[in-house]
């Protein structure tokens, strides 16, 4: 995948922003990314208004990234395959989620979809995810993510629950999406015109939901239902009494004049802190790089992007985070030598980097496991690494996860602080699918059945996961109660990859 430097303009001057639940990075002005982070903080802190949710101890910690590339086009080439019809798009993992936007939307007028709309819907799947841990059918994923995405900043405040213009051609279509194909989405492949009404038919039911305090409690019933293992059309057919008596309702509240919202006061928001910094010569000569790393790569996307990336990092060699970048992606092209004198550049230079720590110790953990080392010395010194950098920073997810995994690559039971360090991670980041499985198969081993279950059970009934779907499996061995089943099962599967 040819990405390169495609992504960023010959002249670029990318800048950082930092705020409390995110880092931005874009190529603007520092007051054009200042007020761009200023309103994404004000609105995480609308959704937690709205929905009365508290902030997350060590929530900072861990921010989501935001990448805001110039357009769409910038958009889909980062993608890849498959993401022809795509206008941004978000990944949740403990070694920090991420998200893609553009700078520039499609089209003009009202019914165009604006830039901050895509901003707005990539950062509340974050939100969604990351304040929740059930399964989620695809209509509420894309139109909870809908429903927030056309916040509207006024003169004193913002305004919840603005209809979504950008779906209005969607969603007075004459071929509208069955409510069985609503409710069914999530395991059923639709086409470009079924999905556009997904997520407008998805917006125009959370709406509904959000401010009919009847319909938001057959919700909540549907959602237990659905999470206990019933099938969503069977689910909604009883939380609801009858899924085309819902579809006419919706078709009623679509055709209303007016529809409710509601206005939350800007003095009702805490204060914004955002701090802004242009890149470093090195981070901007990488920047394009690092976006195509973060977005993920294979073993030959990574090799490619090694080959391409070498020589330009060679060039700064005293950039601390230049290096930290290269060291990650030469990690990931398994130019082990390459990525630890990387990290040691870094280290050379900001002695307390947590990304060369972990790497650092990632590496030596790599060697060991490769050597098929007994000497406890030798993953006692690996590591070492990790528990530096957790010490540079003790509410950051990764190095607990890493520190828990070592045990298993090395091939012995974890120690009681390791998994309380998991235990803390999955705290941090509950939107990692891999985490929580990794979770679960830790309670099973401690015998805390209950536990495990409740872990399995969304990642078990979500509708977004593929049919031979570990979780269910494990979790179907769980309910039969045979525990010699159970261990087998569990030593032959792996969990759901950190970014399904």
């Amino acid at each position: 995948m040819g990405i390169g430097l495609s992504v960023a303009p010959a002249q670029a001057e990318w800048r950082e922003a930092r705020a409390k639940h995110f880092v931005l990075y874009g190529n603007m002005s520092d007051g054009d990314i200042r007020a761009m982070a200023t309103r994404l903080e004000q609105f995480d802190a609308v959704l937690r208004y709205f929905y009365q949710l508290p902030e997350v101890e060590g929530q900072e910690s861990n921010p989501v990234t935001v990448y805001v590339v110039p357009n769409v086009a910038a958009i889909r080439r980062l993608y890849g395959k498959g993401g022809d019809h795509v206008a941004g798009f978000y990944q949740p993992r403990v070694s920090g989620s991420v998200a893609f936007t553009p700078l520039r939307g499609e089209g003009e007028g009202p019914n165009a979809l604006q830039p901050q709309y895509v901003l707005f819907h990539e950062y509340a799947h974050h939100f969604l995810f990351g304040n929740s841990g059930a399964a989620y059918p695809a209509w509420f994923s894309e139109g909870f993510a809908e429903f927030a995405s056309t916040a509207r900043f006024d003169r004193n405040g913002v305004m919840v629950g603005v209809a979504a213009q950008h779906r209005a051609f969607g969603l007075l279509d004459s071929s509208k999406l069955s409510i069985d194909t609503l409710f069914d989405s999530s395991r059923r492949k639709l086409d470009p015109q079924q999905l556009d009404q997904l997520y407008g038919r998805g917006w125009l039911l959370t709406h509904y939901t959000m401010f009919d305090p009847d319909h938001r409690a057959r919700f909540g019933r549907y959602l237990d239902l659905l999470n206990t293992g019933t099938p969503s059309l069977a689910a909604g057919n009883e939380a609801y009494g009858s899924l085309k008596q819902l579809d006419r309702d919706l078709d009623k509240y679509l055709g209303r004049s007016t529809i409710p919202g509601m206005m939350v006061p800007f003095d009702r928001l805490p204060q914004v802190a955002v701090t802004v910094r242009a890149l470093s010569p090195g981070e901007q000569a990488l920047i394009a790089y690092r976006m195509q790393s973060d977005r993920g790569v294979d073993q030959k996307t990574g090799r490619d992007l090694y080959t391409r990336v070498a020589s330009v990092a060679a060039a700064y060699p005293q950039d601390s985070a230049a290096q930290g970048w290269f060291a990650e992606m030469a990690y990931d092209a398994a130019e082990d030598a390459v990525a630890e004198a990387a990290a040691d550049r870094t280290l050379a230079v900001d002695a307390k980097s947590q990304q060369a720590l972990l790497y650092k110790g990632l590496l030596h953990l790599r060697r060991a496991q490769a050597a098929h080392s007994q000497d406890k010395a030798v993953w006692d010194e690996a590591r070492g690494w990790i528990v530096k950098a957790n010490r540079a920073d003790p509410n950051a997810a990764e190095p607990l996860a890493v520190f828990y995994r070592s045990f298993a690559m090395a091939g012995e039971k974890p120690r009681p602080s390791a998994i309380r360090g998991l235990e803390r991670a999955f705290q941090l980041v509950p939107q990692d699918k891999g985490l929580r499985f990794t979770l679960a198969a830790q309670q099973i081993e401690a015998g805390d059945i209950d536990m495990a279950k409740a872990l399995l059970r969304p990642l078990a009934f979500d509708p977004h996961m593929p049919p031979d779907n570990p979780a269910a499996q494990l979790l179907a061995l769980l309910e039969k109660g045979d525990r010699d089943a159970v261990r087998k099962g569990l030593a032959a599967m792996s969990g759901p990859a950190a970014d399904d």
